[in-house]
């Protein structure tokens, strides 16, 4: 069965919005949901032992994999330093700083955008989609700059007093 020609296109501006609306979060005053931010722990770690795996099976993204998880850790600090965090009305929120955020997911979205605009998708049977250094460094970059900023705010939303 033909895939239809405006397949591509709805993907494509599904994973727009799906960024824009990631974006869209870096800025202003956010409620705390603990069982979203446990959810989304949860599922960033499951992501970066894969991103492990990966990367400690084909040595050539060793670097990238050190480089970007370090990049990455030490951002989320950075960020968790610039993040206030008060309760009002027994209501926990949170400001994270958006430039930080920001930027780290911007860098992976130019990325991702330059691979599309050059057309590297593999042929079949050569290298993985994921198998750049650089593609793979700033997506280890992504996935620890969120693991670090969303324990650490689980940690500073538990040690807030409750009113």
């Amino acid at each position: 069965m033909p895939v239809p020609a405006i397949m591509p296109l709805l993907a494509t501006a599904g994973v727009g919005w799906l960024y824009y609306r990631r974006i869209r979060r870096q800025f202003g005053h956010q409620v705390y949901r603990p069982q979203r931010a446990a959810l989304r722990i949860a599922l960033l770690s499951l992501l970066a032992c894969g991103l492990l795996v990966a990367g400690g099976s084909a040595h050539r993204l060793l670097p990238a994999l050190a480089i970007g998880g370090m990049a990455g850790a030490g951002l989320g600090w950075l960020a968790l330093r610039h993040m206030r965090v008060w309760v009002v009305d027994g209501v926990r929120r949170y400001v994270s700083n958006p430039w930080i955020g920001g930027v780290v997911t911007l860098l992976l979205v130019a990325r991702l955008g330059w691979r599309a605009y050059r057309f590297e998708v593999p042929a079949a049977g050569t290298q993985p989609l994921m198998a750049s250094p650089l593609t793979y460094g700033l997506v280890v970059l992504l996935v620890a700059y969120y693991l670090v900023s969303g324990i650490g705010l689980v940690r500073r939303m538990r040690a807030l007093p409750t009113g």
